[in-house]
């Protein structure tokens, strides 16, 4: 008993005696062997360098998140993706995506999108105290320049997300905060407006592109910030800027700022297959991707969203909402009588994209044939591990490499890249821009493009083969084209969740009900497909175009900071 009482009794003591004289055995001074000290990072060439290496990686700040390991850049692959808070799945197990679908966020629990606030603002104080330190640093000037541009370019994606998810932003310039900020000073807690926000960011991007090179070379570790990617970013964030929600941008600009990535004449389609290109590192259409390795994998996709019949877990079940949506492969939608749908056969001659994305009854997956019917299909809730059963009768195809064990994969898959940005997006990007600007088929000035041959440019990839657009389209109809290939090209990508908001249809997607099919087999083999809701209660308000910003940031501004409206 003695013992155990000492030891903290002399711990106190010598605390105590600190602040009269030394304690001889300082056992309060021990330096940290979890952390670097802010002195290596400011003195230590190699450690400042491996300091902004690793503002490419985000701290883990929910359950979940990265699998264990540090979440990506932006998201990325997690166990309930993106996609499960929009009309193009449900997470199978929860996760806290139920309550954004059923419009139950509050500022006080705002589920799996609990953390881009606290994230993003960590990240850009770490970018801030870096560019402080940056001109004290002994090495090159070039060097130190495209150092620069990598943190602005860093920074200008934190507001990116801050920016596309609550709207004006805190804008903190280049200050470091520390705790001992004066909480009553009002520039710390002031929103700007959208407008605001987003030049500022526009501006770091333009400062950014100047500064980075083209290529990553020269002994520089792929995966990080190039020319390309900065003008991505501005290419997204413009065209947000002009889209209704946002109206703080001209069609325009968004189509000059797409111009300049497509200008580079470095990226293209890839042409070994849309299924592919999300399994392969650095093709021709990757503009930024966070790359993988042996000892960094992510979570891994293929149990995590595999059928139940194999060994997976169901995961991100794509919903029949999404499924619907595909057309046929002569262009049509399946509720074009013209079409050739056949609501007995309803998943033949749809665009190969869909096959490439979903995992449907029938479809061949590893040497065997998905059977999500009933009674008896060794992929519904008559197969094994049936609590892993898709609720919607579908699974996740797409970024699911199937020369990864899926049983027992720990350690040997998550090698897949994600790609943050890649061409198909800008094309995409400049087709909208183009359309809404100019029209459909007109040029605009300084390119070689219109918003019809952008689109063909993604509807031929090979693999694909999807009819060409016909000329003499309308602006409401090419309107219409375009966010099509949005919805099915990007599929899974973390932008549907953007698109339906800055587009301000929310209040009609995300108000439909959450729907699956019963697949029931009959004995002659044919099969009855019957529609259900796969989760109740799905629900979207006015206010849900913005998230709410944490309760917890409001209380710890002393209730300086803005709260977005109807919350």
């Amino acid at each position: 008993m003695k013992l155990q009482y000492k030891t903290p009794l002399y711990v106190m003591i010598c605390g105590a005696m600190l602040s009269i004289t030394a304690c001889k055995k300082d056992l309060l001074n021990v330096q940290a062997t979890d952390r670097i000290s802010t002195v290596a990072v400011e003195t230590d060439t190699a450690v400042f360098e491996a300091f902004i290496t690793n503002r490419y990686i985000g701290a883990r700040l929910q359950d979940k998140e990265g699998d264990g390991s540090n979440p990506g850049f932006g998201r990325g692959f997690e166990y309930s993706m993106w996609s499960s808070l929009t009309d193009e799945s449900i997470y199978n197990n929860d996760d806290a995506t139920w309550l954004i679908q059923r419009g139950q966020l509050a500022p006080e629990n705002l589920g799996g999108a609990g953390v881009l606030w606290a994230r993003s603002y960590r990240s850009i104080r770490e970018c801030n105290y870096a560019l402080g330190i940056l001109p004290k640093i002994t090495i090159s000037a070039p060097r130190k320049t495209r150092l620069e541009g990598e943190l602005k370019f860093i920074r200008a994606f934190r507001y990116q997300d801050l920016i596309r998810n609550y709207g004006g932003v805190v804008l903190v310039g280049d200050k470091v905060s520390e705790l001992t900020d004066n909480l009553q000073d009002p520039s710390l807690f002031k929103r700007a407006s959208i407008k605001e926000s987003i030049d500022y960011a526009v501006a770091q991007l333009d400062d950014a592109a100047s500064k980075l090179p083209l290529n990553n070379d020269g002994g520089w570790l792929l995966g990080r910030a190039t020319k390309g990617a900065a003008l991505a970013l501005k290419s997204r964030l413009t065209l947000y800027a002009a889209s209704p929600l946002y109206a703080a941008g001209t069609w325009a600009d968004a189509v000059t700022a797409a111009q300049a990535v497509i200008s580079l004449n470095k990226y293209g389609i890839y042409t070994g297959g849309y299924g592919n290109l999300f399994l392969t590192n650095e093709t021709n259409e990757a503009i930024f991707e966070r790359l993988y390795t042996k000892n960094a994998n992510h979570t891994h996709l293929e149990i995590a969203n595999g059928p139940n019949g194999y060994g997976g877990w169901a995961g991100n079940s794509p919903l029949q909402n999404l499924v619907d949506d595909y057309e046929m492969d002569n262009g049509k939608a399946i509720t074009d009588p013209a079409s050739g749908y056949d609501p007995t056969h309803p998943y033949d001659h749809r665009d190969p994209r869909f096959a490439a994305t979903v995992l449907y009854n029938g479809a061949l997956y590893r040497g065997q044939t998905v059977d999500s019917y009933i009674p008896g299909g060794k992929d519904s809730k008559d197969g094994p591990d049936n609590w892993n059963t898709t609720k919607t009768g579908y699974y996740l195809k797409k970024f699911m490499n199937d020369a990864y064990p899926l049983q027992n994969p720990w350690g040997n898959a998550g090698f897949q890249p994600w790609i943050y940005f890649r061409y198909a997006e800008i094309l995409l990007n400049f087709a909208e821009a183009a359309n809404e600007a100019y029209g459909p088929d007109v040029i605009p000035s300084g390119s070689s493009l219109s918003a019809r041959t952008a689109i063909n440019l993604i509807r031929s990839r090979p693999s694909v083969n999807m009819p060409d657009l016909a000329v003499g389209m309308s602006q409401s109809q090419m309107r219409d084209a375009v966010r099509y290939e949005r919805r099915v090209e990007l599929a899974f990508e973390e932008h549907r969740f953007y698109d339906v908001r800055r587009w301000k249809i929310a209040d009609v997607t995300e108000n439909k009900p959450a729907g699956g099919v019963i697949i029931t087999k009959n004995a002659n083999g044919s099969f009855v497909y019957t529609p259900k809701v796969a989760l109740d209660g799905r629900m979207f308000a006015t206010k849900h175009y913005w998230l709410p910003i944490p309760r917890a940031e409001i209380q710890a501004s002393g209730n300086q900071l803005q709260q977005n409206p109807g919350y």
